[in-house]
């Protein structure tokens, strides 16, 4: 069943859906026919990568995943990144050993199995980057074709990917906002599916497995805070949905973590709308960031994520783009853990947090690089000195 995230309006989830008819906003998925039970949760263990947890997911009994392994990324403790930011109990959940190298891949994965399953013959997606990226790669795996509009901005091995994969790429002058202008004229058209950021629902049900591992990696337990770079936002929103359906089936117990979103000070919505105590993000003029991911300047998921951040107990940084490529390099010399500009964003922001006084050292945070930083490189060059 499908539950607008707004106005409340409920609708069988039997179609290709898009947004809202009623009022616009993002669907989310629920399975109230559905309890997944601790016999469930010790059945974990025999499962791999992210489907294990198809309890949870959108598959009906005999149906399979279109899958390329997605799920199952390492958890890591970084201590020496911890001890120079001055937090005692650092981990780094590193999204970069995804098929695509990105967190990307949950959520495509998810979307496009749903959407084959219900008849999709043809997919457009307007990316910043990595989406692009997973998208073309899950359309090859599903035998479905795939048009991507990227800015013509992204880094080009981000581009060279798209391709590789036999995406249908076109470049937009402009950013991702002007991107979706073209996939959803095109979707229009061509009666393709928009994989748009929750223009369907089911992107975020591939990333809410993010909560889960997270809880299956630390014993049913979790942090104390959770840092997050947000761009779209179906991460940290689809995590927060997570924890919430394992407190409902009695698989976690206390409180939930507090989330905390971190944006690049070049296009920062959702901390703007935070600080201001709105309740919906309004469009970023001029977004830049070199950080791609976290270029999306009116996130139709704004009202999810400030709706999660203040659930939790949590908050929203902006951090520079100098200190969060800075960042980026130095921990990836630290720890041999490849960082995307977005998970420099991530420590600068948990830096940023302890500074001010929202964390504490003692704190239990964990920090997520979404993505690869090999993406953000020209094949053949060298790094920034």
């Amino acid at each position: 069943m499908l539950e607008c995230s707004d106005c409340g309006t409920r609708r069988s989830a039997d179609g290709l859906e898009t947004v809202c008819e009623a009022c616009g906003m993002p669907w989310l998925v629920r399975y109230p026919a559905r309890a997944p039970t601790l016999i469930d949760r010790t059945e974990l263990r025999r499962g791999h990568g992210m489907w294990r947890f198809r309890a949870f997911l959108p598959l009906l009994p005999g149906e399979e995943p279109i899958t390329l392994g997605e799920g199952d990324t390492p958890l890591l403790r970084v201590q020496r990144i911890g001890e120079r930011l001055g937090l005692e109990n650092l981990w780094v959940k590193d999204e970069g050993s995804n098929p695509t190298g990105s967190f990307k891949a949950r959520g495509i994965g998810a979307a496009v199995t749903r959407a084959v399953a219900s008849g999709a013959t043809r997919f457009v997606l307007p990316t910043a980057g990595n989406a692009g990226v997973a998208a073309a790669a899950y359309g090859a795996r599903a035998g479905v074709p795939v048009r991507v509009y990227a800015p013509r901005s992204t880094p080009p091995t981000i581009l060279s990917q798209i391709l590789a994969y036999g995406g249908d790429l076109a470049l937009v002058d402009g950013h991702i906002g002007h991107c979706g202008q073209h996939a959803r004229a095109y979707a229009s058209d061509t009666g393709a599916v928009d994989l748009s950021t929750l223009r369907e629902p089911y992107r975020i049900e591939g990333k809410k497995t993010l909560g889960f591992e997270l809880a299956l990696q630390l014993g049913w337990t979790l942090p104390d805070a959770i840092v997050y770079p947000a761009g779209g936002g179906t991460g940290l929103i689809g995590m927060w949905k997570a924890f919430g359906e394992l407190r409902d089936a009695g698989w976690i117990h206390g409180r939930l973590p507090r989330m905390y979103a971190v944006q690049s000070t070049g296009c920062a919505p959702v901390v703007r709308a935070f600080d201001a105590g709105a309740d919906e993000c309004q469009p970023w003029e001029d977004p830049r960031t070199a950080a791609s991911g976290l270029r999306v300047p009116a996130p139709l998921g704004g009202r999810l994520m400030l709706q999660s951040l203040r659930e939790s107990g949590g908050a929203a940084v902006a951090i520079d783009d100098a200190v969060l490529e800075a960042e980026a390099r130095t921990a990836t010399a630290e720890t041999g853990v490849d960082f995307s500009p977005e998970g420099g964003a991530a420590l600068a922001g948990a830096r940023e947090l302890l500074a001010r006084g929202i964390l504490d050292p003692a704190n239990h945070v964990v920090a997520f690089n979404t993505g690869a930083g090999w993406l953000y490189r020209e094949a053949g060059g060298l790094p920034p000195t």
